[in-house]
């Protein structure tokens, strides 16, 4: 019974967020995500590199609307994309046979690699899923799949960050680098 009554919850829903807030989130996400859409759609359409994954679009909540969360610092960003990226190509790569437990390898081992390391963000658990789970593209990519698309999209969306979110005086970013 106890048990149960911890799925409660609580407390109440978190404060309503100010527009402006709310405003800034929207532009550094659709400039960051644009930057690496442009590459991917734009300026390699045709050739085999890849410069964009799902897990970007969860780093835009965090980097660009969730600017003080600990999970959103540029440390947590790079080194849990790249972590999970170099453990989802490894897990492709020693367990692609049997597929379910490479996704599920990857996921849990990214995971504990990142608590470790204290690069926690929780995107990097879907980076190591893409590199499972992704296409031929993804898979043709091998370790290149850590500097192309990972390490190369989440230092450009880093960038977009570091300018947008210190453009107003009520935001900060980052909170801390290491």
């Amino acid at each position: 019974m106890k048990y149960f009554q911890k799925m409660k919850g609580g407390s109440s829903c978190p404060p309503g967020v100010h527009l402006s807030e709310i405003l800034w989130s929207w532009v550094g996400a659709f400039i960051g995500i644009s930057a690496v859409a442009v590459l991917n759609f734009n300026i390699f359409p045709e050739g085999d590199l890849i410069f964009i994954v799902g897990s970007f679009g969860a780093s835009a909540v965090l980097i660009y609307g969730a600017v003080r969360s600990p999970l959103a610092q540029p440390r947590n960003l790079l080194g849990g994309h790249i972590l999970s990226a170099v453990i989802g190509v490894a897990s492709y790569q020693l367990f692609h046979a049997v597929p379910w437990f490479a996704a599920a390898f990857a996921v849990a081992t990214a995971i504990a690699v990142m608590h470790a390391t204290r690069t926690l963000h929780p995107p990097g658990g879907a980076t190591a899923l893409i590199a499972v789970i992704g296409g031929d593209a993804i898979h043709e990519l091998g370790f290149l799949y850590v500097f192309l698309p990972v390490g190369t999209g989440a230092v450009i969306m880093l960038i977009v960050a570091l300018v947008v979110n210190n453009l107003t005086g009520s935001r900060k970013y980052p909170e801390f680098w290491f």
